[in-house]
């Protein structure tokens, strides 16, 4: 991607402008750095494990990243003949790559589409790495509607996954299973988490759809999904005390629209904006000390910190603010989120070449050496909800997403006999 931009104060930028700073630089993680061979986003870049690592790409990633692209596209820093390409690129690779029950492994070989185990036990199927993929997928072919051989490719994928495979024959999904181990894993997926946007697919599959109970009484039955404590001028329906990471309030949402969507256990809206209000306030009220800090300084999720990796929330703080979290909420918190953006975009060092660096730690004079694909894209594709919507209209307009969630007893202004309800952009 050309870029003639050059770096001022942030004093000096409208807001526009430095949104399209952020965007257009992180973008540039799955444009620029995107597998050769595959057109697949690497898992990260890391000057340490560059070398070893430069082969591995990731599903999940990789959805969110073409989400991304999508946005260069509307925005038009990329063209559109050659984001389509490389989607096609990315599709073929897919087409011929080994999937377990029509479910793709959480890491790929980019060249040779061999399955890079993630851990013990898990060299199989990773459903909710799928879901990520297919959210993509999916907006990818709703935004290219001309291209037939594109969406005939993406259906054929779409169409091939198992996911009633994937419950056992039970009222719940498991996130894993291995040609090898088989469901050694074990892992039910219960809410509440960053795992919707598997239910809402799995129910919304033309080929092996989920029945309603499985979301019912598999995702709804979790022991961290009510909450319903104080939150920041209201309550918060779900999820674990404060909240947990922010990458729940991202990673589903990325393609489903929250606005004005609802069910019998909650208006994700509010949920959404309660989580990010608390994470904005534990980094205002600062009761740690940490270094920092501050209404212009915030956002703990998942990320790289000094350790290596964690899930950093208000219950799990060792200092280390990650820049998707807060950039990432733009929809949610869009004043709290722009300050942090100034702030971070005027920071001396956690500015590198595809953007802000995945995390860094003041308290112990730690930054980041470089990125990871899961944080990347939220940041591109969250901004453009904020913004104009993109690609929750495209997802959403998905006949299958808006027959699954009706399925699953959901109210949207996206359903049918709400279509004509426009949801406001404002938070």
């Amino acid at each position: 991607m050309k870029n003639s931009f050059k770096k001022s104060a942030a004093s000096t930028l409208t807001d526009d402008k430095i949104l399209d700073w952020v965007q257009r630089e992180t973008l540039k993680y799955f444009w620029d750095f995107g597998h050769p061979v595959s057109g697949m986003a690497r898992e990260r870049s890391n000057h340490v494990i560059d070398y070893c690592c430069r082969d591995t790409v990731t599903t999940g990633g990789t959805g969110f990243g073409i989400m991304a692209m999508l946005v260069g596209a509307e925005r038009k820093w990329l063209k559109k003949n050659e984001v389509k390409n490389r989607i096609h690129q990315i599709v073929d690779f897919l087409s011929i790559s080994p999937t377990y029950h029509g479910a793709f492994p959480h890491f790929m070989n980019g060249t040779t589409g061999e399955t890079i185990p993630f851990g013990y036990q898990d060299d199989g199927g990773d459903i909710v790495e799928t879901s990520f993929l297919m959210a993509g997928l999916l907006s990818a072919r709703q935004y290219f509607p001309q291209d037939e051989k594109l969406t005939e490719k993406i259906n054929k994928l779409w169409r091939g996954v198992e996911w009633d495979f994937y419950t056992r024959g039970q009222d719940v999904l498991y996130w894993h299973w291995s040609k090898d181990h088989g469901w050694a894993r074990n892992h039910a997926i219960h809410g509440w988490n960053e795992c919707l946007i598997t239910y809402v697919l799995a129910a919304s599959s033309p080929t092996h759809p989920i029945k309603p109970d499985v979301y019912h009484k598999g995702w709804a039955q979790g022991p961290d999904f009510y909450n319903g404590n104080d939150g920041v001028g209201g309550k918060m329906p779900l999820g674990a005390p404060k909240g947990g990471p922010l990458f729940f309030t991202h990673y589903s949402f990325m393609g489903i629209d929250p606005r004005g969507l609802k069910d019998r256990y909650a208006d994700y809206w509010t949920q959404n904006r309660q989580h990010a209000l608390i994470n904005y306030q534990h980094c205002v009220d600062n009761a740690q000390g940490h270094k920092g800090y501050g209404p212009d300084c915030w956002g703990l999720t998942a990320s790289d910190d000094y350790r290596f990796y964690d899930a950093h929330s208000p219950t799990n703080d060792n200092g280390t603010i990650s820049p998707t979290a807060a950039l990432a909420s733009f929809p949610y918190t869009p004043a709290e989120s722009m300050r942090a953006l100034r702030r971070f975009y005027d920071m001396k060092g956690i500015v590198g070449p595809y953007g802000f660096l995945d995390a860094f730690n003041e308290n112990k004079n730690w930054k980041a050496q470089g990125y990871l694909a899961i944080d990347q894209g939220p940041i591109v594709v969250m901004i453009e909800n904020h913004r104009s919507g993109l690609v929750w209209n495209q997802l959403m307009s998905c006949p299958e997403v808006k027959r699954g969630l009706r399925t699953l007893s959901f109210e949207s202004p996206y359903l049918p006999e709400l279509e004509n309800a426009k949801p406001a952009l404002t938070a």
